[in-house]
């Protein structure tokens, strides 16, 4: 594992985010939001509204976004509680990145499943296209991060980019999509694995078959016009 994220200087930023407010876009949400919970209950919407916070971050700084301490600030103040219990959530869950990163957050799997399937190909995917473990590309575009299981491991190994899983890699996948985002382009999420949809196995089932296509037959029967006359 990389040493951890270096966060900028603390005067740095809260100079550049001590003035976060909603975009007027997001306030909406944040209202939607917060309708949710009932009130005295406006806790709970910690990770919604953290998750939101990052989202304008990184709209603002056309990165994947991040957290800033003001910022974290700001929404313990949305929902009148303590800033430490934002940051317990905000430092509990890594889908908050508590450091700047790239426009993409490339986030590799290394657990054991995907371990034994070919991350290691991945990282070295990676690695040649100049990420590094806990680093942003010097162009701003890229942030390698090694995380532990997503739960994708019927379709190993796989990463997730912003959003986006990305699976059934191996090295020159791997390749084709960093490229592919280098690029601009608009890439299929999921399996990259030609004629796989999910996570079905390749070819199509090879037990069970005769209970698929009896549950197969059961639906066209329910769904028959002279099932629904009947009832």
């Amino acid at each position: 594992m990389a040493d951890a994220p270096q966060i900028p200087d603390e005067a740095e930023v809260r100079a550049r985010w001590s003035n976060f407010q909603w975009t007027e876009e997001n306030r909406g949400k944040r209202n939607a939001i917060l309708a949710r919970y009932p009130a005295g209950r406006e806790q709970s919407a910690s990770i919604p509204l953290l998750d939101l916070a990052q989202r304008q971050v990184g709209a603002e700084t056309n990165t994947q976004g991040w957290l800033p301490v003001p910022v974290i600030e700001f929404v313990a103040r949305e929902i009148g509680v303590p800033y430490i219990r934002v940051f317990e959530v905000a430092t509990f869950y890594t889908m908050f990145n508590l450091a700047p990163v790239g426009r993409y957050h490339v986030q590799v799997c290394g657990t054991t499943p995907c371990m034994l399937r070919g991350s290691d190909d991945v990282f070295a995917a990676c690695k040649n296209k100049g990420l590094i473990k806990g680093k942003t590309t010097p162009d701003g575009l890229f942030t390698l991060t090694e995380v532990e299981c997503m739960g994708n491991c019927a379709s190993a190994p796989m990463v997730q980019i912003n959003d986006d899983n990305f699976e059934d890699l191996d090295y020159d996948r791997t390749v084709a999509i960093l490229d592919a985002l280098a690029r601009g382009e608009q890439l299929k999420a999921g399996t990259q694995e030609p004629g796989r949809h999910t996570v079905e196995p390749l070819g199509g089932p090879t037990t069970l078959t005769a209970m698929v296509n009896e549950n197969h037959d059961y639906r066209n029967e329910w769904n028959s016009p002279a099932v629904g006359a009947s009832a």
